[in-house]
C-alpha cells in the first residue's frame, strides 16, 4: 500500500471503491489503519491538552449529554496543524466528494471523549439540524476519526441502518434507539457516515476504557456552515492556510460563492 500524507497506508484503488459504494448504498463505511499509531497517540495528546484548556476557559459541551462523562472539545481547527490536515487528508476528501454532488465546505469540527458511564444523546440527523425536510439528496457527510479502538461497550456512534433513505422526520421510527446498531473499528479507522444517517453517541459501560473521536462534518458550500470560521480560527492558523484549504473553509476572498464563473460562462455564450 502506498502513504498518505498523514502517515498511515492508504487502501488500494479496488478497496477505496468498495468503500465508496458501500457508503452511497448503506449510508457508512469503515476504512481502517489511516493513522499510523505515532499519528494516533499525537492526536489524543493534543485533543486532551485542549479539552483542559476549554475547562479552564469554562467552555461546556454539558446541555448536549445527558451526564458530565462525555468530554466534548470544539473549534478543533483552532487548536493545531494536525486537525486541519485530517480534514485535508486525501482520503477524507476523496469519500466526501463521491456523496456530495457539490464542493464542500468544512461546517464544523468536533469531538467527544466517552469516559466510563457516559450517556446517549438524542437520536439525530445531521443534515436534519441545518436543512428542512425533505431530504431527498446528501448534502452534508461526517468523516470521523478514531483515535481509540471503538465499539459498542465503550460508547461507538449507533447508527440506524438505512436512515439515509429518509426523507422526512415522520420517517423515523419510534424505536429507533431500539434498532440501532454500534460502528467497531479499530484505533486509527475512518468512518464515513452519510449526514442523513439518524445516530447517537453511544453508553460507555466499561469499567476503564476511553472512546475519543473526531467529528468532521462537511457540507455543500450553498449551506450556511455551522462554524463562522473568520471569527472563530486565530489570525495566524488562517495565514497558515493554503489557498485550497482556506476556500475548504468558505474564508477566501470569493467565500463560497460559484456564481460568478456561472455568469461568465453564460455571457460567452
Amino acid at each position: 500500500m502506498a502513504q498518505t500524507a498523514v502517515g498511515g497506508p492508504a487502501p488500494a484503488q479496488d478497496e477505496l471503491a468498495e468503500s465508496k459504494t458501500q457508503l452511497r448504498e448503506q449510508g457508512w463505511c469503515v476504512l481502517p489503519g489511516v493513522l499510523s499509531a505515532r499519528q494516533v497517540e499525537q492526536g489524543r495528546k493534543l485533543l486532551w491538552s485542549a479539552a483542559e484548556a476549554q475547562a479552564a476557559a469554562g467552555v461546556s459541551g454539558a446541555h448536549l449529554d445527558p451526564n458530565d462523562r462525555n468530554v466534548r472539545v470544539f473549534n478543533l481547527p483552532a487548536v493545531d496543524r494536525y486537525f486541519i490536515d485530517l480534514l485535508v487528508h486525501p482520503l477524507a476528501m476523496s469519500l466526501v466528494r463521491s456523496v456530495l454532488d457539490t464542493p464542500p465546505l468544512v461546517s464544523n469540527f468536533t469531538a467527544n471523549i466517552a469516559l466510563p458511564g457516559s450517556g446517549s444523546m438524542r437520536v439525530h440527523s445531521d443534515q436534519a439540524l441545518v436543512v428542512p425536510e425533505p431530504w431527498t439528496t446528501p448534502w452534508a457527510i461526517n468523516i470521523i476519526w478514531c483515535l481509540d479502538a471503538v465499539r459498542e461497550e465503550n460508547g461507538a456512534t449507533r447508527y440506524l441502518p438505512d436512515s439515509h433513505h429518509f426523507s422526512r422526520r415522520a420517517d423515523v421510527p419510534a424505536d429507533a434507539e431500539q434498532r440501532m446498531r454500534a460502528y467497531s473499528a479499530p484505533a486509527g479507522s475512518l468512518i464515513a457516515m452519510d449526514g442523513r444517517v439518524w445516530h447517537t453517541s453511544g453508553s460507555n459501560v466499561t469499567v476503564d476504557e476511553q472512546r475519543a473521536m473526531l467529528f468532521a462534518y462537511y457540507s455543500a458550500d450553498f449551506l450556511r456552515q455551522q462554524m463562522n470560521w473568520s471569527l472563530t480560527l486565530p489570525p495566524k492558523t488562517i495565514e497558515a492556510m493554503s489557498d485550497s484549504t482556506k476556500g475548504l473553509f468558505g474564508i477566501s476572498a470569493s467565500g463560497n460563492t460559484r456564481i460568478g464563473a456561472e455568469l461568465t460562462e453564460l455571457g460567452g455564450r
